[in-house]
């Protein structure tokens, strides 16, 4: 069983992944981690994120990185973005992300292209999704040092570079269900992912 979890950042995709995953009983990956791992490696090396050699260099990054808590910074958000924007990138860690998709016993994870290009394949997919004020209220309420403007300004900026770039770009699947979290509470996002998810499972042949 693979669930794919797709969705904008500060949507609430990650909580209903890792939510997802202890209800079903499977492993969950952030996909987003390897970015940022990827981000923060470059950042670290000196190197320039939009540059595509300095970018695909990061991309041997250690699997101990994946632990490190500068990856959950809100720094190395916008990194993951501009380095996911190459094709080089994406491509040296597809293999990755679909290895741990087809484990035995089955695995979600979460992401911008897991039900479009890691695994189309997918027996359920959800694409989360909240409008941007929402989203950065949520960010704002774990990041109070840094204005709500500026936020809502930088998660505008990166729904566009993940929108338009042109290697495997943030959308919906087309069968994949949409759930907007933006009325909803964590509980209540959660049941509803349940919900979508189990009407999948159901469905299947």
């Amino acid at each position: 069983m693979i669930i794919a979890v797709d969705g904008p950042a500060a949507s609430g995709k990650g909580t209903i992944a890792r939510a997802l995953a202890a209800h079903y009983g499977v492993h969950h990956l952030d996909t987003g981690l390897l970015y940022r791992a990827v981000g923060v490696m470059v950042s670290r090396n000196g190197g320039n994120p939009d540059d595509p050699d300095d970018a695909l260099a990061a991309c041997d990054f250690p699997d101990e990185l994946l632990h490190d808590m500068e990856l959950r910074s809100e720094e190395a958000g916008p990194l993951a973005s501009r380095v996911s924007r190459h094709p080089g990138v994406r491509a040296a860690l597809l293999e990755r992300q679909r290895a741990f998709a087809g484990q035995p016993g089955g695995a979600v994870l979460d992401g911008r292209d897991i039900g479009t290009v890691i695994a189309p394949d997918a027996d359920a997919k959800l694409f989360v999704t909240a409008s941007v004020d929402v989203r950065a209220r949520r960010r704002h309420a774990e990041l109070a040092a840094t204005s709500l403007e500026s936020i809502a300004a930088e998660i505008a900026a990166r729904d566009k570079r993940d929108s338009e770039r042109a290697d495997a770009p943030l959308r919906q699947a087309d069968d994949a269900d949409l759930l907007d979290t933006s009325d909803l509470s964590i509980g209540a996002a959660v049941q509803r992912a349940i919900a979508l998810v189990d009407a999948r499972l159901q469905a299947r042949p």
